[in-house]
C-alpha cells in the first residue's frame, strides 16, 4: 500500500534566514500535458478548477543553480542568468518576478547570489511551452538550496514546497515534479489534493497507462497572439466560467476512474472534449480570440478519420495554443508513427515532431 504525503498548509513553507552557503545543485524537470485542463486563476496563481496531467519524461528542462554568499548584504536579489550557454537578460523580469513571489517562503534568497544556466532538450523555438519545466526545474533547485542546510526535510515535504514554489512561477510548473500523473487544485477525487501545490496520483493505475506515448505536432512555432495570462484572466467575467468550472470537478473525478479501468473509449472521449472545451472557452471570451491554425483543425479531422477506419486508440489534446499532443498506447505505436510520418507530418511546421511518452517526474543529476 502506498503512503500519502500529510496536509501541509501554506504557512509550513516558510522557511527561516540560516548563513550564507556555497554549492551548486542540478536538476532536469519535464514539462506536463494536462488531460483535464485548468484555465482561470485567482489570487497568487491558484486555480479556478483542478487539473490532471501526464508527466512528460524527454521534454525536460535542465538548470543548474550555483550560489555563493553576496557581497553585501540587502534586501535585493543578485543573480545572473544563461540559457543554452548565452546572456538572456529578457529572461531577467520573469525571474525576478518570481523570486520577489517566493521570497516570503524562502528568505535566503537575499544572502546569495544565484548563477543559473538552463537548458532544454526541445528547441526553443519549437512551439513546446517551457514554462513548466524550467520553473519547475528552478523551483527544485532553489529548494535543494534549503535541504542543503536541513538534510532531514521528508522526501514528502521537500517535493511538495518545490511544487508549491514552481506554482508561483507557472501554474502548471506544480504538476512537473513528480509523474506519472499529477493533480494541481482541490478536489474529493484526489486524496490530499491542494490548490497550492501539485499532488502525485497515488491509486491503482491501468498498466496501458504508465507507457503512455505522447507525440507532439509542432504546428506553429511563433508567439501565440494572446498569452495563457490574459486567457486566465478573461474567465474572470467568462459566461461559461461556473459552468466549465463545475464541468472540470465532474471530468477529473471520470478521469480518475477511467485511469484505474483502462477504458480506453471513455479517455478518448473526456480528453478530446476537454481539449475543444478548452479552446472553445477562448473563443467565447471577451475580446474572443483563436489560438488553432488551420493545420490544427486539419490534424483533429485526420486523426479522427484514423481512428474510424482502422480502430487503433489514437487521440488528441491541445495545450493553449496550435500544436497537438497525440495519445496513443505503446503497443501501437509503430503503426500510429507511420501515420503520423506520411499522413500527418505534412501539417508540422517543418515537418517538425517529437516523440514523448510518459515519465516519473524530476530527477537531481
Amino acid at each position: 500500500m502506498v503512503s500519502l504525503p500529510s496536509m501541509i498548509s501554506t504557512k509550513d513553507f516558510v522557511s527561516s534566514k540560516f548563513s550564507p552557503i556555497e554549492g551548486k545543485t542540478t536538476w532536469a524537470s519535464p514539462s506536463n500535458i494536462a488531460l483535464v485542463k485548468y484555465w482561470g486563476k485567482y489570487g497568487d496563481q491558484f486555480p479556478q478548477n483542478p487539473s490532471l496531467s501526464f508527466t512528460l519524461s524527454k521534454c525536460i528542462t535542465t538548470t543548474t543553480v550555483a550560489f555563493k554568499p553576496k557581497g553585501k548584504s540587502n534586501d535585493t536579489f543578485s543573480f545572473s542568468f544563461l540559457f543554452e550557454g548565452k546572456n538572456e537578460a529578457a529572461f531577467h523580469p520573469k525571474i525576478e518576478t518570481f523570486l520577489k513571489r517566493i521570497v516570503p517562503y524562502c528568505p535566503y534568497l537575499t544572502e546569495h547570489h544565484l548563477a543559473i544556466s538552463s537548458s532544454n532538450s526541445f528547441p526553443h523555438s519549437s512551439g513546446i511551452a517551457s514554462s513548466a519545466s524550467s520553473m519547475s526545474a528552478l523551483a527544485l533547485a532553489i529548494a535543494s538550496m534549503e535541504r542543503e542546510v536541513s538534510p532531514t526535510i521528508s522526501s514528502d515535504y521537500f517535493n511538495q514546497k518545490a511544487s508549491f514554489l514552481a506554482r508561483l512561477g507557472s501554474g502548471s510548473a506544480a504538476r512537473s515534479i513528480s509523474g506519472p500523473m499529477m493533480s494541481w487544485g482541490e478536489t474529493p477525487s484526489v486524496a490530499h489534493s491542494s490548490q497550492a501545490y501539485g499532488t502525485q496520483l497515488f491509486g491503482k493505475i491501468h498498466s496501458v497507462f504508465e507507457t503512455f506515448q505522447d507525440t507532439i505536432l509542432i504546428i506553429d512555432k511563433g508567439q501565440k497572439k494572446v498569452s495563457s495570462t490574459l486567457g486566465h484572466q478573461l474567465m474572470e467575467n467568462h459566461p461559461y466560467a461556473v459552468t466549465r468550472f463545475a464541468q472540470a470537478h465532474e471530468h477529473l473525478a471520470k478521469l480518475v476512474t477511467i485511469l484505474s479501468t483502462g477504458e480506453m473509449d471513455d479517455f478518448i472521449a473526456l480528453v478530446e472534449l476537454e481539449a475543444l472545451t478548452l479552446h472553445a472557452l477562448m473563443m467565447a471570451s471577451n475580446p474572443y480570440f483563436v489560438l488553432m491554425q488551420p493545420n490544427t483543425l486539419a490534424v483533429l479531422n485526420k486523426v479522427w478519420a484514423f481512428r474510424q477506419d482502422t480502430g487503433l486508440p489514437l487521440s488528441f489534446t491541445l495545450d493553449a495554443g496550435a500544436n497537438v499532443h497525440l495519445l496513443y498506447p505503446e503497443e501501437d505505436k509503430t503503426a500510429i508513427l507511420a501515420f503520423i510520418q506520411t499522413e500527418l507530418s505534412v501539417y508540422c511546421q517543418d515537418g517538425q515532431y517529437i516523440e514523448d511518452q510518459v515519465g516519473a517526474g524530476a530527477k537531481m543529476l
